[in-house]
């Protein structure tokens, strides 16, 4: 089991759904979230849900969303690395339940020498994948009181980042639309 903590986001607004995607059903569980934390249960010895409510119906430690009001990564790592006590996490979101334990681990592996770990493939950098460190919250607290939401911007200030290149691009994919989510549900 892998010791560092993994924090799945789920706070998002879920606009292109057009309903809260975490809360759809998957496979063969009640819900995508459900899916998602039985899955990295089972890689990590501890995961949390960051979301803005417990508005999930199993057995879960959640990072509540400090802001209310706004759906962005930035705030959502902030209130993590925050309220967490380890100096450095896994996130990932709820709809990417296709990539593999074996790039986690690479991720993880990698993350002991930098701040920001993230994954690529041949098309996307996935900043929403990856290792973060807590000594960037003066960074990330910075870029909010500025008004900065853009997690890219923050790996761009980081003296210490890495992005690693994946080949496997099927396993970033992400459940965003209607159309995405039914042809993935089968």
């Amino acid at each position: 089991m892998i010791s560092i903590p993994c924090v799945i986001l789920s706070g998002g607004a879920s606009k292109r759904m057009g309903e809260d995607k975490s809360l759809l059903p998957f496979k063969h569980f009640k819900t995508l979230i459900q899916y998602q934390h039985d899955k990295l249960s089972n890689i990590f010895s501890t995961v949390y849900i960051s979301a803005k409510s417990n508005k999930f119906d199993f057995d879960a430690s959640i990072l509540y969303d400090e802001s209310q009001e706004v759906h962005s990564p930035m705030q959502a790592l902030y209130s993590i690395l925050k309220n967490i006590e380890e100096n450095k996490i896994f996130i990932i979101t709820v709809d990417a339940p296709f990539v593999k334990k074996e790039t986690i681990e690479q991720l993880i592996q990698l993350a002991k020498n930098y701040e920001i770990v993230v994954a690529k493939d041949n098309y996307h950098t996935h900043n929403l994948c990856g290792v973060y460190s807590k000594k960037l919250l003066p960074i990330i607290k910075r870029l909010l009181e500025d008004d900065i939401h853009k997690i890219n911007t923050l790996f761009n200030l980081s003296q210490n980042s890495h992005i690693e290149h994946f080949i496997d691009e099927k396993q970033f994919t992400n459940i965003n639309t209607k159309d995405e989510y039914n042809k993935y549900i089968l």
